[in-house]
């Protein structure tokens, strides 16, 4: 970079106050009661937060979809086609331990809640990792979670076929009490005007062949796009609140895959939990989830309180 020359951001950063500013006369939709049973363990979100972060939010969504639907109306029309309508799909991208599940929840229910009471349907990339024997067999349990753990295939076939319209699309269902794909299990996706896909990766370009042939990622279809951002520190703190969370409730199930880590002392529990952040949680994160980030529609940037501090929005 030449002397004098500046580095222009592909973003509008905003404060928190600077953004709730942006709901207008959006109504609150959600109440209290909706806000406890919709955030994720160890999620502090408040009423006041939902109301300040993601009501805007709800309304940016809202304009950029009638937007995208003109677009397709415009195209159909050029085309002298008629294919229906083309749903919308947000994709919620992050860390472990982030809120990324709170995120979409909290989105889904705004987003369903709008005057025209839209169809919108909530899928997490989980149901997509390859089941446990897979894994093993292929040497990557120690690293479930990273690109190489899903069934990269079916779930870009998944997103071509709601991308198209197809009826009746289905889901493999994921256990976190059996930490596996539950075989012989799904559920169906028929056909919502918005689909939200939570997951660790969905924003990844992965690698162009030289040969310049045409390829897919899942990134390709999404519609917009939402990164939540935590310094690492934090992000660390977080993950072992939480496990240290879930080993006085549901690790108490001797179905859990995790009961034996209920049963330990709290010294080994904490071992273990620092262990998996250090050797899985953080190197997914720095080599494969972080270098996303950039690629992103909106980045949620939190504070060590788990609270939105900044909102990042990406210039048309």
């Amino acid at each position: 970079m030449s002397r004098g020359s500046t580095l222009v951001s592909p973003y509008v950063r905003f404060s928190k106050a600077e953004w709730s500013r942006l709901r207008a006369d959006e109504p609150m939709t959600l109440d209290a009661g909706d806000i406890e049973r919709l955030r994720g363990l160890g999620d502090p979100i408040s009423r006041q937060e939902a109301e300040e972060v993601y009501l805007p939010l709800s309304r940016l969504i809202s304009l950029y979809h009638e937007a995208m639907q003109g677009l397709h109306r415009a195209s159909q029309a050029f085309l002298g086609t008629n294919g229906g309508k083309v749903p919308y799909i947000i994709g919620v991208a992050g860390s472990v331990a982030v809120g990324k599940s709170t995120t979409a929840r909290i989105l889904q229910a705004m987003l369903s809640r709008w005057p025209a009471s839209p169809k919108v349907d909530l899928v997490t990339t989980d149901g997509f990792l390859f089941p446990n024997a897979v894994l093993e067999a292929r040497g990557l349990m120690a690293r479930k979670g990273f690109p190489e753990s899903y069934d990269r295939g079916r779930f870009l076939g998944f997103l071509s076929d709601i991308k198209s319209g197809r009826p009746k699309v289905t889901v493999p269902v994921y256990s976190h009490l059996a930490y596996d794909v539950v075989a012989g299990q799904s559920i169906l996706i028929d056909r919502p005007d918005i689909l939200i896909v939570e997951g660790l990766n969905i924003l990844q370009p992965g690698e162009a062949p030289k040969s310049g042939n045409p390829v897919l990622f899942a990134s390709d279809f999404l519609d917009f796009s939402i990164y939540l951002d935590a310094e690492e520190r934090d992000l660390r703190r977080w993950f072992l609140e939480r496990f240290f969370r879930l080993r006085e409730t549901a690790f108490q199930d001797p179905r859990s895959f995790f009961h034996r880590y209920a049963r330990m002392e709290e010294d080994e529990a904490r071992a273990f939990a620092l262990s998996a952040w250090e050797g899985i949680n953080k190197p997914n994160l720095v080599d494969n989830i972080l270098p996303t980030r950039s690629r992103a529609d909106l980045i949620l940037k939190k504070g060590p309180d788990h609270a939105i501090a900044e909102v990042a929005l990406r210039k048309l």
